[in-house]
């Protein structure tokens, strides 16, 4: 036992990898069997790190920096890079939706994906292990290999079992994201020399970098290329141009993982770098970002209402719901990032379970287009059922996650000094969100179901069935419980808000003023 729990973090980040390679030793023709290794080895992955939540407070896993489960292992002393991995409520949240969204895809492609069974389990289960090490890295070089590694394989996920335009999605997917990594490599590069020159040493460890501070002229370059990178990747606008291609395009599960993961990515890079790393800079561009947020939050919910396909509408609503995210995370007070992060967890989980909801009926019908439906909760009761839930919890409906994580950032927006009408114009976005998801819900579910090719669709079985379960648990759970799940960042929030506040106003040779009393208070709770 002291074994597993003193090295938890690479099993459950390579056992996706163990499950790749014994699914290439397999015979191609054994189809069935490569199925079954794929979802035992998603399950076994989701199961094992269920430990990182239960074993969070034992301080036998906790080091002096408040990180967990931290192991480190000299990789190339040469440049200084270790293997270094290590969690914090943040990244084991994080950690645990990729882990249950990875076994969720996995179930979800059973009978979905018909050519090169081998080649497409391989990839999707190499993409697990890409995007759980990018959450748990300590390095930046390590950080970099695994945020490279998961490009690869969401690639070919989309050029070769993707719709009619897969390659012009997937090629566009990998030059964007490529783009904005170099340019993020670049940045590290330029903190990496930065303190050598500094403290004589060369060293990639992310903590020893959030620690050292940076002048205010290097900042403002480092944020800007850190920026693109991770804006590719929300993505924010105006860099969002790639992902309705990608999700249109991309297999059922390919856009689960997308949604509920991949976007995500983008979105803690802020989170663990921009604001500790570059509090200066990030408060030197906070009215243009913040501008940013709003546009994407309006554009993508008026563009998602105009949408004739199921697919491209969930795929906008992802530009609005992620606006959110950084509009909270942006605020930088404790309960608006607080509220931000817990709405990464909020749109992996009702998106998620939105393209799993098209990917059922596309399946069966192989149309996405929302004029080809039409009163089909006379004939699939059990899917209409879960279909209304994820679409009120999408919509932020009080009593499902979407409501908390979206209360969350507008309260802790306007409690900002100057930041209320952000808060006030984000509203129009939820306006728009309840709007264009109703109208969806009520041209696919209500009215006669007059179309033939619809009347002997059948409802959902056992299969389709148990992989919506989890997530509309989760929906519930954090609508009518949040504590349970914010009591694991009230820590490295508080952190990363206290660095932001002290680090700028030191730069600005001012006091330090005082949090509204309401923020103070949502952050004692």
């Amino acid at each position: 036992m002291d074994f597993f729990m003193n090295n938890i973090l690479n099993i459950v980040c390579y056992l996706p990898l163990a499950g790749m390679i014994l699914i290439m030793l397999m015979k191609r023709e054994n189809e069935n069997a490569i199925r079954w290794v794929a979802n035992i080895t998603a399950f076994i992955g989701f199961i094992v790190s269920i430990p990182l939540l239960t074993a969070f407070y034992n301080p036998r896993f906790i080091n002096a920096n408040g990180f967990r489960f931290v192991y480190e292992h000299s990789w190339i002393p040469q440049i200084g890079a270790n293997y270094k991995v290590g969690i914090d409520g943040i990244s084991m949240l994080l950690v645990l939706l990729t882990t249950l969204l990875g076994s969720i895809a996995v179930l979800s492609s059973w009978t979905a994906i018909k050519d090169r069974v081998k080649e497409y389990y391989a990839f999707l289960l190499l993409l697990q292990t890409g995007m759980i090490g990018v959450f748990i890295s300590l390095d930046f070089l390590v950080f970099y290999v695994f945020w490279e590694v998961m490009l690869v394989p969401m690639y070919f996920l989309i050029g070769v079992w993707g719709g009619p335009r897969k390659l012009y999605a997937a090629i566009k997917f990998f030059l964007y994201t490529l783009t904005g990594s170099v340019l993020m490599l670049v940045g590290i590069l330029a903190i990496y020399f930065y303190q050598h020159d500094i403290a004589g040493i060369y060293s990639f460890d992310i903590l020893a970098f959030q620690k050292l501070g940076f002048p205010t002229d290097l900042q403002f370059w480092v944020f800007l290329a850190f920026f693109v990178g991770f804006a590719i990747k929300v993505p924010m606008f105006p860099f969002h141009t790639w992902l309705p291609d990608a999700h249109v395009e991309a297999p059922t599960a390919g856009s689960v993982i997308l949604a509920g993961v991949l976007l995500k990515m983008g979105t803690y890079g802020f989170v663990r770098f921009s604001l500790p790393m570059f509090p200066w800079a990030t408060m030197h561009f906070i009215k243009p970002l913040l501008i940013l947020c709003l546009i994407g939050i309006i554009y993508g919910g008026l563009v998602a209402m105009m949408q004739k396909d199921m697919k491209s509408l969930v795929a906008y609503s992802s530009v609005s719901h992620l606006g959110f995210v950084m509009l909270g995370v942006f605020a930088a007070t404790p309960v608006a990032l607080q509220g931000g992060i817990l709405q990464m967890l909020n749109h992996g989980i009702s998106t998620g379970a939105l393209f799993l909801i098209v990917g059922v009926v596309y399946e069966r019908r192989h149309t996405r287009l929302i004029s080809d439906y039409g009163g089909l909760s006379h004939i699939m009761p059990v899917y209409a059922t879960i279909f209304l839930v994820m679409t009120l919890s999408s919509i932020g409906m009080p009593g499902l996650n979407g409501f908390i994580g979206e209360f969350f950032i507008l309260q802790g927006t306007f409690a900002a000094p100057g930041l209320w009408i952000y808060a006030a114009l984000a509203v129009i976005g939820i306006v728009l969100g309840a709007a264009y998801m109703l109208w969806l819900y009520q041209r696919v579910m209500f009215g006669k179901l007059e179309k033939e090719e619809n009347k002997a669709l059948p409802d959902l079985n056992l299969r389709e069935v148990v992989t919506f379960v989890p997530l509309i648990i989760l929906a519930f759970w954090i609508g009518i419980y949040p504590t349970y799940f914010t009591k694991y960042l009230d820590e490295p929030v508080h952190a990363i808000v206290e660095r932001v506040r002290a680090d700028y106003f030191k730069t600005k040779n001012a006091e330090i003023p005082q949090l509204p009393a309401n923020s103070q208070a949502a952050e004692s709770k």
